[in-house]
C-alpha cells in the first residue's frame, strides 16, 4: 500500500509543474526525498497518503525559515511541533509556501518573492498573510495546509480562494517553531478544500483540545448583525451574506440580531492602538536595521510601533476589555456569531495603489477574533460575481468543535458540469449520485469548445477552450453540497483539472478541462457535438 502514498506525491508535483505558480513557494522540497519519504510510511497512520504545505514562517527540517524575508533566514534544526505531528501521522511536507512579510498583512502581496495571485481569478489578490498556503489547497496541489493567524490571516485567503479556514482557539495548537507576529495571540490554522479535511487535520494538531463550554439545551442559535451595520461591503456581498444566514435557519438554526459595533470597533485597535507594539518586539530589531529586502509597508509598519509609548499599551487594554465585556453581552446566550470574512476582495491594482487602505480595510471583521480569544471558521458560502464568497463563524474560547458543527449545516449546494464518464449512464456517474448529487440540466456550453477522446481506461474526453473553431458541445450540470465537491475533486486524474466552463445561456460552472500535454494522442471529437454521440459512431 505505500504506494497510495507515493502516487499522492508524484500526482502534487506533477500539479505543481501544471499549476506553474512559482511564486507559491519559498522552499520546495526534491521531489525524490519526498517520494522516499512516503515509501516509509505505515499506511495504518490517521494522515497516510496526504500531503501538506506549511507557511514559510514555520520551521520545516531542511528548509530555510525566511518569514519572507531572505536576509532574515535560518536554518531550523527540527520541525516546528505541529509539523513534527502531523509529519508523524502520515503526511508529507510539499514546502514552505510564500506569506506577506512577517506575516503582517492580509494582502498577500507584501513579500520579495513576489505577489501570490488569487487561485480563481489571477488579477486579484490571494489574500495573506497565508497566501501561498492557500492557493496550494485551493489549486488541487496540497490536500490541506498550514498557516498562522493574529489579524485574520488564516481567514482572509480561505474566503478569498474558496476553502475552508479553521483557526482554533489560542493555545490548542502549539506555536513552538514559528517565528511570531504578536507571540500573545497568534494561532497556527488549517486551510483545506472541506470541513471534514480541515478537522482531520485539526485533530493531529491538537489532540488534546479541551472540551467545549456548556451551552443552554435546543437548536443552534446564530448571532447574525444587519447587513447595514457592517458597513460599506463591495456588490452583492451583503445579499450573499443573507443568503448564508437564511440558509443556516433553513437547515433549523435560530437567528438572533446583534449589534457587531465593539467587535468592529476592537478591531481597529489591533493595528491603530498600541497592540502593534508586539510586532516590534518580535523582529524589530532586525527590521531596524533596514536590509535591501524588506518590504517597505511592512518595515513602515513595523518601524513605526519602535516609537509607541508604555501608557498606550495599558490605555489600550482597559479599552479592549470593556469593548470585550461590551461584545459577549451583545452575543448573549448564541452559540455563534456569523459574519462575512472580509468586506470585499481588492484586486492587485487596487492594493498597488492603495497599499495600506485596502488591506486595512479586510480585517474589518477579522481583527478582533484574537484580542477576544475567540474561536473561529472561515467557509465558502457561494459566489460573487463568479468569485468566492465566504462567512466566519466566531465563538468562545474553546468552542471548535461547535463552530464545525454549525458550519456543516452550511454547505452551500454548487454546480459542477461534466462531459463525459460521469454523465447519466456512465461509467463514473457513482461518483456524482453517492455524494448525493442531483442532475440540474442538460444543456450545451457556449459554441467556443473542442472535444477529445483520450486514451484512458475507462475512456474519457478531454474539453478545451478554442480560440477558433470551436462549437457547442453536450454537457449535464449536476448540484451536490461544498463537501461532496470537495471530496469529488481530490481523484481528478491527470491530464483533466479544473476550469470555468461557459454555458450556453452565457453562465459559468465549475468542471472539467483538459490541459494541453494531454491532448498528444487525443483524437478530435467535435463534429460529434458530444461524448455519448461519438460512444454510439463506436458502438
Amino acid at each position: 500500500m505505500s504506494g497510495t502514498a507515493v502516487e499522492r506525491v508524484r500526482s502534487a508535483y506533477a500539479r505543481i509543474a501544471e499549476a506553474d505558480r512559482p511564486e507559491l513557494w519559498i522552499g520546495l522540497r526534491p521531489q525524490g526525498e519526498a517520494e522516499a519519504e512516503a515509501a516509509a510510511l505505515d499506511p495504518g497512520l490517521p494522515l497516510y497518503g496526504t500531503v501538506f504545505a506549511v507557511k514559510g514562517n514555520i520551521d520545516v527540517a531542511g528548509l530555510p525559515t525566511t518569514a519572507g524575508c531572505p536576509s532574515y533566514a535560518y536554518e531550523p534544526g527540527r520541525d516546528a511541533e505541529v509539523v513534527a505531528r502531523l509529519r508523524a501521522a502520515g503526511s508529507i511536507v510539499l514546502g514552505t509556501t510564500n506569506l506577506d512579510q512577517f506575516a503582517t498583512g492580509l494582502v498577500g502581496t507584501r513579500s520579495p518573492y513576489g505577489a501570490v495571485r488569487n487561485a480563481i481569478d489571477p488579477a486579484y489578490v490571494s489574500g495573506g498573510s497565508s497566501s501561498g498556503s492557500a492557493v496550494a489547497v485551493a489549486l488541487g496541489i496540497a490536500d490541506f495546509a498550514l498557516g498562522t493567524d493574529t489579524a485574520g490571516s488564516g481567514r482572509v485567503p480561505a474566503a478569498f480562494n474558496g476553502i475552508v479556514g479553521l483557526k482554533p482557539t489560542y493555545g490548542l495548537v502549539p506555536t513552538e517553531g514559528v517565528v511570531p507576529a504578536c507571540r500573545s495571540i497568534d494561532c497556527v490554522t488549517v486551510f483545506a478544500r472541506t470541513l471534514p479535511e480541515a478537522r482531520r487535520a485539526f485533530a493531529v494538531m491538537a489532540p488534546d483540545a479541551l472540551a467545549a463550554p456548556a451551552r443552554r439545551p435546543g437548536p443552534w442559535r446564530v448571532a447574525v448583525p444587519s447587513a447595514e451595520s457592517l458597513g460599506e461591503l463591495d456588490p452583492g456581498w451583503a445579499e450573499a451574506f443573507e443568503g448564508a444566514a437564511r440558509g443556516l435557519e433553513r437547515a433549523g438554526a435560530v437567528l438572533l440580531p446583534v449589534d457587531p459595533a465593539p467587535f468592529l470597533e476592537a478591531a481597529e485597535l489591533l493595528y491603530q492602538g498600541a497592540f502593534v507594539a508586539e510586532r516590534y518586539t518580535a523582529v524589530g530589531e532586525f527590521v531596524a536595521k533596514d536590509a535591501p529586502d524588506l518590504d517597505p509597508t511592512v518595515a513602515g509598519i513595523i518601524n513605526a510601533a519602535a516609537d509607541i509609548p508604555a501608557h498606550r499599551l495599558f490605555a489600550d487594554r482597559e479599552t479592549l476589555e470593556a469593548l470585550r465585556g461590551r461584545a459577549m453581552e451583545a452575543l448573549g446566550d448564541a452559540d455563534v456569531l456569523l459574519l462575512p470574512t472580509a468586506p470585499g476582495h481588492p484586486t492587485l491594482a487596487e492594493v498597488a495603489a492603495e497599499p495600506l487602505a485596502a488591506n486595512a480595510r479586510l480585517g474589518r471583521f477579522t481583527n478582533s477574533t484574537n484580542l477576544f480569544g475567540m474561536a473561529a471558521l472561515a467557509v465558502p458560502a457561494g459566489t460573487v460575481a463568479d468569485r468566492p464568497f465566504g462567512v466566519m463563524l466566531i465563538g468562545p474560547g474553546r468552542s471548535d468543535d461547535r463552530l464545525a458543527a454549525v458550519a456543516s449545516m452550511l454547505t452551500p449546494a454548487v454546480r459542477v458540469a461534466v462531459v463525459g464518464a460521469h454523465l447519466t449512464g456512465q461509467p463514473l456517474n457513482h461518483e456524482l449520485t453517492s455524494r448525493g448529487a442531483r442532475l440540474v440540466t442538460t444543456t450545451t456550453t457556449a459554441p467556443s469548445y473542442r472535444l477529445y477522446a483520450l486514451p484512458t481506461l475507462p475512456p474519457k474526453p478531454g474539453l478545451v477552450r478554442a480560440a477558433e473553431g470551436g462549437t457547442a458541445v453536450q454537457v449535464e450540470v449536476w448540484e451536490l453540497s461544498a463537501e461532496g465537491l470537495g471530496t469529488f475533486l481530490t481523484g481528478i486524474p491527470r491530464p483533466l483539472g479544473l476550469g470555468r466552463i461557459e454555458l450556453a445561456d452565457g453562465s459559468a460552472v465549475t468542471g472539467f478541462v483538459c490541459a494541453p500535454e494531454g491532448l498528444t494522442e487525443a483524437t478530435e471529437i467535435t463534429s460529434h457535438g458530444g461524448w455519448r454521440a461519438y460512444l454510439a459512431t463506436r458502438s
